[in-house]
């Protein structure tokens, strides 16, 4: 969940997160950092076999899923399915059940891979604010499908879903920071017109006809228990970035004129589920799965699906339409007078002109500053589509699942037993002392792994003990894997 909040104090804006489930830290340091903790080297080796042995199984239990996936994937593919759709002579019924079995699968190994999907609300705290994107981006619906999703969720409840849920889905996964340093030469005029704008707009009285509808929508849903002062204990966990704008900047000729950092959270990995809409003649089945990396709250609609043009923003056209009115209305009022004063009418025409001029070349400047950030995000920003981001999702759940376990078990083994409550922590502090990590530990995912391992006992009062791991290597056994490298060895030429 994300919200944005502005202190009293300077004017500051900080977006509070909940803390993501993933382990950021990567496997093999993870496993060697701990592994170089343990005293004794003969319980180290057996430590990191353990660590093997627990991969190897995990991969084992998610192969038959994942294969699954994979399957349903290619009848879906929008590049190859259509043709083996056709092979296989399948009715549409038959078809309608095995695209919801592939959704089903994608989103039950996307849940596993930590990815959350976006809220409703997150998405209002993302258009609360601009950063690099100064265009009004909206996605031309009449091109997206709008009854796969909608039946999925239909039977898959979820809450809080944002309201374009039946035609496009964004998960979301990791929280980073982006920071942009320029003069911002024209956003900064852009800011100081808007000043001027809204200060007129409050001398008139009439401001309240054109706020936004975000702003309305935010203040008419938000609990103000949310709202309490950041270091409110009873959230004090939770993490919170600070979001630096040029609308909140503090006005001096050293801010204009020199160089301004701004800032904003970023979603670290976004995945994108679609489908085009299809026409009178042909049904379209494929679904379109796209990854993208360290996309800013701010400008998350680079992600969206079938974008339209972008035009001139509503608030430019009231602001070119009320200044030509006003203009036009001193040029004639002044040939009412009984003295025409031409320099005053050629000051207001010039005036005028100058002002549409300026739109004129903003929006020039947005457009190529849009078609740069879309460019970017296909080139750079774009990590994978298709089976490619599934193959990225089914190695995450094995890396997550893997860190996961073998983390609890060494804590048990380190630090004898524990009840869940008492483990969570612990492995939390674990991450936070030896790597400077901050997570949401699943400890309940990783207690159901160890016990279905068969490596860890549960006493009558709930308290977790793990084996020892010699024994806990005979109990897991050798692994496939194992083997296949033993015998190549055997047969390698001595």
């Amino acid at each position: 969940m994300a919200q944005s909040k502005e202190t009293n104090r300077k004017k500051k804006e900080f977006i509070r997160l909940e803390r993501e489930s993933v382990i950021p830290t990567l496997k093999p340091r993870l496993i060697m950092t701990l592994a170089n903790l343990i005293e004794h080297s003969a319980d180290r080796v057996e430590f990191l076999k353990l660590c093997k042995r627990v991969e190897y199984t995990i991969r084992a239990w998610y192969l038959l899923q994942f294969e699954d996936l994979m399957q349903l994937y290619s009848l879906f593919d929008p590049v190859s399915g259509a043709e083996k759709l056709e092979q296989q002579k399948l009715s549409s019924e038959e078809i309608d059940v095995l695209e919801q079995n592939f959704l089903k699968y994608l989103f039950q190994v996307m849940e596993k891979s930590n990815f959350k999907i976006v809220t409703e609300e997150e998405i209002e705290v993302a258009h609360s604010g601009q950063y690099l994107l100064n265009l009004p981006i909206t996605v031309d619906e009449s091109k997206l499908d709008k009854k796969l999703l909608k039946r999925y969720f239909e039977t898959h409840h979820h809450d809080d879903l944002p309201d374009f849920f039946d035609k496009y889905v964004i998960v979301r996964r990791g929280i980073g920071i982006d920071r942009t340093s320029d003069y911002f030469i024209m956003e900064k005029v852009d800011m100081l017109i808007a000043r001027v704008w809204a200060y007129l707009l409050k001398l008139t009285k009439l401001e309240k006809f054109f706020s936004r509808r975000s702003k309305r929508r935010n203040k008419k849903d938000r609990d103000p228990k949310k709202d309490d002062d950041i270091n409110n204990e009873t959230d004090r966990d939770d993490l919170y970035v600070e979001r630096i704008r040029l609308e909140n900047m503090e006005l001096s000729f050293r801010n204009l004129l020199g160089k301004t950092t701004i800032q904003e959270p970023t979603f670290d990995r976004i995945i994108v589920v679609y489908r085009r809409a299809g026409t009178k003649s042909k049904a379209e089945r494929g679904v379109y799965v796209k990854h993208f990396k360290t996309i800013p709250m701010a400008d998350m609609e680079i992600v969206l699906p079938e974008k339209k043009s972008p035009g001139l923003t509503p608030m430019d056209w009231v602001k070119f339409l009320s200044s030509a009115v006003v203009g036009l209305a001193a040029v004639f009022g002044s040939f009412d007078q009984t003295r025409v004063d031409l320099w005053v009418i050629i000051a207001v025409i010039s005036t005028l002109v100058g002002y549409c001029a300026k739109t004129y070349f903003t929006f020039q400047q947005n457009l190529a500053e849009y078609q740069n950030l879309i460019t970017q995000s296909m080139y750079d920003k774009q990590l994978d589509s298709g089976k490619g981001t599934l193959l990225h999702l089914c190695d995450d759940v094995i890396q997550q699942e893997v860190k996961e376990v073998i983390l609890s078990f060494y804590v048990l083994m380190e630090q004898g037993k524990a009840t869940r409550q008492e483990l969570d922590q612990k492995c939390e502090q674990l991450l936070k002392e030896e790597f400077e990590e901050s997570c949401n530990f699943e400890v309940d995912d990783a207690l159901q792994k160890l016990e279905k391992l068969g490596i860890v006992t549960r006493d009558i009062i709930g308290r977790y003990q793990c084996v020892g791991l010699k024994f806990a290597n005979d109990v897991i056994g050798p692994t496939t894997e194992e083997l296949v490298l033993k015998a190549k060895q055997g047969s390698a030429p001595p």
